[in-house]
C-alpha cells in the first residue's frame, strides 16, 4: 500500500526537542492543519466541525535511526528499562507512524490555503506529515477502566517552572501558559539528572534555555 499526506501539521515547536510526549499532556497548546492542495474543498471536511476531537495518524518525519529495533527505552521507566516496541508508543517504530487525539477548536473554512483546521492539545512537530484525520467518538475510543500496564504504576512527575519576568513578556500570555506546561512536562532525556546541565529547546520562535534542579526548572535569561 501506497500512502501519501493529506495535510502537514504547523505547532510552534520547529524541532522534536520538547515537544509533548503524548498528546492532550498540553491542554491549550494550539496548532493547525493544513491540507494538501487535492484535499482543500470545505466538502472533504463536511461535518467536521460537529465533533470535539479528532484522531490524526502522522509520521514521525525527524527520525532517522534503525526503525527495525524490537525493544525500546520508555521515558515513563526512566529510560533504562527496555520493554517490547509494540507494548510502548516509542517514536521508533517500524512504519514511523504516530497516532494522536487532538480537541478541535476551530474551522476557519475560507483562507488562501483552503480549509484550515485550529486544534488544541497536538504533540506534534511544526512540518509533520498527516496521513488520515478520523473523528473521536467517545462510545468507541473511551475505555475509562482500562489498564495501562507499565503506565499505571510509574506517575509522571511535573516539575515546578520558574521564568523570569524578561522572558515572560516575550510572549502573549496563551502561549506563555503553553510553554510553561510544557516544561513542566520535562523535556530532557530521563537518564539526564545533571543541575547544572543548561538545555536549549526552540518554542514559537524563540530559543528557550533551562536547567533543572531537583523538582524546579529554572529557564535561564540570556
Amino acid at each position: 500500500m501506497n500512502i501519501r499526506p493529506i495535510a502537514v501539521f504547523h505547532s510552534p515547536f520547529p524541532t522534536k526537542f520538547g515537544i509533548p510526549r503524548q498528546s492532550g499532556l498540553v491542554e491549550e497548546l494550539e496548532g493547525t492543519i493544513v491540507f494538501e492542495p487535492i484535499y482543500r474543498e470545505p466538502v472533504a471536511l463536511r461535518g467536521i466541525e460537529a465533533f470535539d476531537f479528532l484522531w490524526i495518524i502522522w509520521e514521525f518525519s525527524a527520525n532517522r535511526q534503525d526503525t527495525d529495533r524490537l525493544t525500546v527505552r520508555p521515558p515513563r521507566l526512566g529510560g533504562n528499562t527496555r520493554m517490547g516496541v509494540f507494548a510502548t508508543r516509542s517514536p521508533f517504530r517500524p512504519n514511523g507512524l504516530g497516532l494522536s487525539s487532538v480537541r478541535l477548536k476551530s474551522v476557519e473554512w475560507d483562507t488562501p490555503q483552503g480549509p484550515v483546521l485550529h486544534v488544541l492539545g497536538g504533540d506534534l512537530m511544526d512540518g509533520t506529515p498527516i496521513y488520515d484525520i478520523k473523528p473521536y467518538i467517545p462510545y468507541t475510543d473511551s475505555h475509562a477502566e482500562a489498564k495501562s500496564g507499565f503506565v499505571d504504576d510509574n506517575a509522571w512527575r511535573k516539575l515546578r517552572v520558574e521564568v523570569p519576568d524578561r522572558v515572560a513578556r516575550r510572549f502573549k500570555p496563551e502561549l506563555l501558559q503553553s510553554l510553561v506546561h510544557t516544561l513542566e512536562q520535562d523535556p530532557r532525556p530521563q537518564y539526564h539528572d545533571n543541575p547544572d546541565k543548561v538545555y536549549g529547546m526552540a518554542f514559537a520562535g524563540h530559543d528557550i534555555h533551562f536547567r533543572v534542579d531537583g523538582d524546579v526548572l529554572h529557564v535561564v535569561d540570556d
